[in-house]
């Protein structure tokens, strides 16, 4: 009796899929009404539109990226949310373009061998006059996985790091990103052989005048060509009697303004209401390539329009619900992520929100695709900083009522989690990770990233397990907590004590 049963369900299941309704939850009627509302249709029409060449790649800043802007303004606006900033959704940010220094001049010595940039082969971004004298050299070589799973802050605090852009290894550089960033080097050479990064995108950075100690503050270098590739070749991994004297002019910085995307849900408690779930993704991406032949222009449909566009039909779910959630929700889209994080990290800096109130954000990233590098990804998705939070108990119970397996991703979660904006408000303390449906794909940072080739059924299943965690934690009478007993995220646990006492 027990598999007849369980095999009439399996045939009523399908043919609720053959008729193209939403699986169902196992939530409250008036939720899952809610869910209903959450459509492929819907995230095809708004990512075909945040992905177009319309918008040509939503640099930072770029028309693009106002035009972005304005469009999920006005669709936070009709789906009913209240505006994030008094009467306005966008979170003006005044910030700096650095568009790189005028002059190198970097010299490596090793022994008797000896390494001079030429100018044109050199592109700098500081963030002021940096001048350094036999400056200890560390050569971090990708292709030492033991020296990358190992490799630690203290490594590489006040020494010149130098490493090799291979692109078969970017996984791996982008593991060591985080400790590259709380290791507080001298400064970061990067050698390209071929000048892969630098040809189709200007040197430049954004920077926050009121906070000196933004994220990513150390600054880069990268050096082309092939000489410079066979002086890194020939230097052993690790510090080996190697030095770098280094000056470099401080660039000239242009004003310009900047949008974080903000619109409120507002909670249904008295007691709760002022504190808030935070929903965000990043809206921007890399722009237009200046030079090649074909498509030139980067649409980001999956990085990370697939993220943003699910912030915005997640909340037009949840603002049809007519009771809403305890607590409040916040959605927000981030400008600059790909120039290191600076809009969420302006957000923490310049909160609209209290940060000790805020008890947790659900950052999205990558949500879309599911042709992942690691296999297919149908009804999966993971969290960065799996271990680190309680957040990701609540992801993981709403994964069990809408059909998404929700598990850590081994090389991945760790990793990546200072890869995404969830680290800015980590850092300020707030309980925070990003979940992903891929932490690799093809096209990953390329052209050919579309909205053509997004899984809109799967994206759809995964923004409503999205939906049904953030009722879930909006509704908890208890916070999100860190993990305290994990040591990964014991800067975290202080950060968010900090804002307790």
């Amino acid at each position: 009796m027990r598999y007849r049963s369980a095999f009439v369900a399996f045939l009523t299941c399908l043919c609720v899929i053959a008729q193209g309704d939403p699986p169902k939850a196992d939530v409250a009627p008036e939720l899952q009404a809610a869910l209903d509302g959450i459509h492929a249709s819907s995230l095809r029409d708004d990512l075909f539109y945040i992905a177009s060449d319309e918008l040509a790649g939503r640099d930072t800043p770029s028309p693009g990226l106002d035009l972005a802007a304005e469009y999920i303004a006005a669709q936070f606006k009709r789906a009913g949310l209240e505006p994030g900033v008094g009467e306005s959704y966008f979170q003006d940010a005044s910030m700096l373009v650095e568009p790189g220094a005028a002059h190198v001049d970097l010299k490596l010595s090793s022994g008797r061998r000896q390494f001079a940039a030429s100018q044109n082969a050199a592109v700098a971004r500081l963030r002021a006059e940096l001048d350094l004298k036999d400056a200890p050299l560390f050569k971090l070589d990708l292709a030492d996985e033991a020296l990358v799973q190992h490799l630690t802050a203290s490594q590489v605090e006040g020494k010149v790091v130098i490493t090799e852009f291979d692109p078969k290894l970017q996984g791996r550089l982008r593991s060591v990103n985080g400790i590259l960033r709380t290791g507080n080097p001298a400064l970061v050479i990067l050698v390209d052989r071929k000048g892969l990064t630098t040809r189709d995108r200007r040197p430049r950075q954004l920077v926050d005048p009121t906070e000196a100690a933004a994220v990513g503050a150390s600054p880069r270098i990268t050096i082309t060509g092939e000489d410079a590739a066979r002086f890194y070749a020939e230097l052993r991994t690790g510090a080996r009697n190697t030095t770098a004297s280094v000056h470099i002019a401080a660039p000239q910085r242009v004003p310009v303004i900047l949008r974080n995307v903000i619109g409120v849900l507002r909670g249904s408690d008295q007691a709760l209401r002022d504190t808030v779930v935070l929903l965000t993704a990043h809206y921007d991406h890399l722009g237009v390539r200046e030079q090649g032949f074909g498509d030139h222009v980067y649409n980001g449909a999956n990085d990370d329009g697939s993220g943003t566009v699910s912030v915005m039909e997640v909340a037009r779910a949840l603002a049809r619900l007519p009771k809403h959630p305890r607590r409040s929700i916040v959605f927000m889209t981030f400008f600059g992520e790909e120039e290191g994080l600076i809009g969420s990290a302006y957000y923490a800096h310049h909160p609209v929100w209290p940060l000790a109130k805020t008890v947790a954000d659900l950052n999205l990233e990558q949500v879309g695709r599911t042709d992942s590098t690691e296999g297919p990804q149908i009804s999966n998705a993971s969290l960065t900083g799996f271990d680190y939070s309680d957040l990701t108990g609540y992801v993981q119970r709403a994964g069990e009522r809408t059909g998404i397996k929700v598990y850590k991703n081994a090389q991945g979660s760790d990793p990546y989690f200072s890869q995404s904006d969830n680290f800015s408000l980590a850092q300020a303390g707030v309980p925070a990770e990003t979940l992903c449906v891929a932490f690799d794909f093809p096209d990953y940072h390329g052209v050919g990233d579309e909205a053509e080739k997004i899984d809109y059924d799967n994206m759809a299943k995964v923004d409503r397990m999205i939906a049904v965690a953030l009722v879930m934690v909006a509704n908890s009478e208890e916070p999100v907590r860190w993990n305290e007993k994990n040591s990964k995220a014991a800067a975290f646990v202080k950060a968010w004590k900090e804002r307790h006492p």
